[in-house]
């Protein structure tokens, strides 16, 4: 019997299979992270194509794909859609062993019904399979996202948005809660003086305020911050290669912003001090309002400049970076809780070599006041796959505490990516299932179901308060 995409898919034990069968495969979805375009839902958008709806915008494919010598023209060209889809079916056999691989068919079993495994020889019938379902209502993305049973989607929004989509939404009355997400990276880009004074134009535009001063600029943000708040924000999200920590006298602070805002370059000390300041404020803005606060930290972005000039970024061209990460986070985080208004917080680490520091960085942190108050992220972007997630908890059992933790997320911008959940709670229920079956732990179904429950659903959705 083919055991690849069977119903036991990854569970490869009795317990395994009845706690993701029993337990948590019927669970609603939680997708706290992700980077849905919220117009798309307000418009119920259709798909023209599988091409549309599954390549476009995926830079995991596109990256795979180069990596294979396939020409951009099919790629992020303007080809016809069904010899870009060819070109994806070419590329799909050669990524075994490639998180891809996996996610691909779950993608094509879970949303279309096809159980083949794409390949060149039958890509023209899968890619009319799929376009004709696409045709269908139940394939708009408001249905794509009910079918899934998603319960929550928080979208990734940046300060000087209108959320005009998130409030259409709500009007609109649709079933699942699509939240905006707070992520202010734009706002303390100071090494780019240019763009940032463009972007604190948009800033004073969307305000009705100038922007002379940090005053100004803290004051704007709390602005927005109440702004999001209103409109059901009760997170935010934050990029970097690591934490910014390098404090600095108001006076200084001062100074290198009217730097900044003049039009002239700071030295990378200074642009620190000037970040660390305002994610500083933003903290305790947070910790006002109860919300989360995230740090996607490690990424190196950008790294091939031609590529980047030709493509722009979020293409394909970021790695794993590596810098030294935990004496600025412990510090920040430390003065943050020193006056007992560090906000809930997740940490995404993108270096495995930095996976167990990260975990018991959290636990400095976990003062006693929530439950899992400072979260050990769940493996991220290039860790996003069976290995990295198994490692992801295993550090976070050994270091932390695993049923505290509040589980999966896409980080994704496409309508089908949810079977990510699914992959996750595969692997969950496989990795306590075999120390069930090897007498690690005690096989007791309730309490163990219980756990996995939590991990998959109820977790995340007490410490959101969605």
């Amino acid at each position: 019997m083919e055991k690849f995409l069977s119903d036991d898919f990854l569970l490869q034990n009795r317990t395994a299979k009845h706690l993701f069968h029993g337990v948590a495969k019927e669970l609603p979805i939680i997708d706290y992270h992700s980077h849905l375009p919220p117009e798309e839902i307000t418009e119920d958008r259709r798909f023209n194509n599988i091409t549309n709806i599954w390549l476009d915008g995926d830079h995991y494919k596109w990256r795979a794909m180069r990596i294979l010598g396939i020409d951009e023209k099919y790629i992020t060209g303007q080809t016809d859609e069904l010899e870009k889809f060819k070109k994806w079916a070419y590329a799909l056999p050669y990524t075994l062993r490639n998180p891809l691989y996996h996610w691909s068919h779950l993608e094509l079993k879970n949303y279309f019904g096809v159980t083949e495994r794409l390949q060149p020889d039958n890509a023209e019938k899968i890619y009319n399979h799929c376009n004709r379902q696409l045709e269908s209502p139940e394939f708009s993305a408001r249905n794509l996202l009910l079918n899934m049973k998603v319960e929550v989607v928080c979208t990734t929004d940046d300060p000087a948005d209108t959320l005009s989509g998130h409030k259409k939404i709500v009007e609109q009355d649709f079933p699942v809660r699509v939240l905006p997400t707070f992520r202010p990276d734009r706002a303390y880009a100071f090494e780019q003086p240019e763009d940032y004074n463009s972007y604190l134009d948009e800033l004073e535009k969307v305000s009705g305020r100038e922007i002379r001063s940090l005053e100004d600029l803290l004051e704007v943000l709390e602005m927005r911050v109440e702004f999001f708040h209103q409109a059901g924000c009760r997170l935010s999200d934050h990029g970097m290669e690591k934490m910014a920590y390098q404090p600095a006298s108001s006076s200084r602070l001062e100074k290198y912003f009217s730097t900044v805002r003049s039009g002239k370059a700071v030295e990378k000390n200074e642009a620190q001090s000037l970040t660390n300041f305002i994610l500083r404020n933003l903290g305790l803005m947070y910790h006002k309002r109860g919300w989360v606060q995230q740090f996607h930290l490690g990424a190196l972005r950008n790294a091939n400049t031609r590529m980047f000039q030709r493509l722009g970024p979020a293409t394909g061209f970021d790695s794993i970076g590596d810098f030294p990460q935990s004496l600025s986070l412990a510090k920040f985080l430390d003065e943050l809780d020193k006056t007992d208004h560090l906000p809930k917080t997740i940490l995404y680490n993108l270096n495995p070599a930095d996976n167990a520091m990260m975990a018991t960085m959290a636990g400095n942190f976990n003062d006693g006041s929530k439950r899992g108050k400072i979260q050990f992220g769940t493996a991220w972007w290039f860790l996003d796959q069976k290995d990295g997630i198994e490692e992801q908890m295993n550090i976070l059992s050994n270091m932390g505490l695993l049923s505290c933790f509040i589980g999966m997320l896409t980080d994704s911008r496409s309508f089908l990516s949810y079977p990510r959940h699914e992959y996750f709670r595969r692997i969950l229920c496989n990795l306590i299932g075999t120390d069930v079956e090897k007498g690690f732990l005690p096989n007791d179904p309730e309490w163990l179901g219980k756990i996995v429950a939590d991990i998959s659903y109820h977790n995340a959705k007490n410490y959101f308060n969605f």
